[in-house]
């Protein structure tokens, strides 16, 4: 999302008018610029700036309903490590208003620090696997009912909830959801007892940037889960610099066996983004079932 900010295609305002009155009532000043940003492939973004300077970004949907979660994936985020994310000021069905991020190049600097605050958010444990609300992993609804057993969240709203859909869109056949649901019933005979953290939850090199103000996150999929699924995604399109996974086991005092577990907690993306994509997402899904189940 924030990763183009200096690739910008226009000027022209194309939001609609009654989205512009919203704005400028909801933050008390006239819109003087609204720059559109490339680089999103669900929402519109713009960088706003307003009358008396003060430079915002924003989050627009059509029909997409999914702000307040996101919202609340931001506040809590903060709230465990302060300015690892960006602030949200405001939000509607439609738009939502957060403070605008400078990027800088990534350094050494900025991945010791990506690993500290990862570690830091993921170390308080949290009353239970879930959220306080249902929310989305990229377009697709992510259920977050709370759950007091991690190896039932994982199973029945992260993989199960997955693999349905694809079964019932026909991307999917029935041999591989049973596959699957196989896999989702053993989950202890690979993963060890975990408490609760709070996560990202989408977590690759595109929802996190280097900045003028150090290393941030955006664009969550924010819950309670297993912190060590958020280290695996950061592996699943090319891995973060090894000065953050140094910095990460380091603050935490572990070590790196959750790789040898990053492809099974992988499983849950695979679906996501094959419901999303389609194409060779299921090779890669059949790839881990093999893995796995032989």
């Amino acid at each position: 999302m924030y990763r183009n900010l200096r690739n910008v295609h226009g000027n022209s305002m194309s939001l609609p008018s009654k989205t512009k009155t919203w704005l400028e009532t909801t933050l008390q000043a006239k819109v003087r610029d609204l720059t559109p940003v490339a680089g999103g492939c669900i929402n519109e973004t713009y960088i706003v700036t307003l009358s008396h300077g003060k430079r915002l970004f924003l989050k627009y949907h059509s029909s997409a309903a999914m702000f307040d979660a996101e919202a609340l994936g931001l506040t809590a985020i903060n709230q465990q490590v302060p300015r690892f994310a960006p602030e949200p000021i405001a939000h509607s069905d439609k738009c939502l208003i957060m403070t605008c991020l400078t990027p800088a190049a990534p350094n050494r600097r900025y991945w010791q620090a990506l690993g500290e605050k990862l570690a830091q958010l993921h170390a308080a444990e949290q009353p239970y696997f879930g959220f306080k609300c249902d929310n989305f992993c990229g377009e697709t609804p992510q259920p977050n009912a709370p759950t007091d057993d991690g190896f039932a969240f994982f199973a029945e709203h992260r993989l199960m909830f997955q693999a349905k859909r694809a079964f019932d869109t026909g991307k999917l056949d029935r041999a591989v959801l049973q596959q699957v649901e196989k896999l989702a019933s053993q989950l202890e005979r690979w993963i060890p007892e975990q408490p609760p953290s709070l996560i990202h939850g989408d977590l690759w090199s595109g929802n996190a940037m280097n900045t003028s103000e150090g290393a941030k996150i955006f664009d969550p999929a924010a819950h309670y889960g297993w912190a060590e699924a958020d280290l695996a995604m950061t592996t699943l399109f090319g891995e973060f610099d090894p000065v953050f996974y140094e910095a990460y086991q380091t603050t935490r005092n572990i070590n790196a066996v959750w790789r040898t577990r990053a492809d099974l907690y992988n499983a849950y993306h695979v679906l996501n983004h094959l419901n999303l994509f389609g194409g060779h997402y299921g090779n890669s899904l059949r790839r881990i079932l093999r893995q796995y189940l032989g």
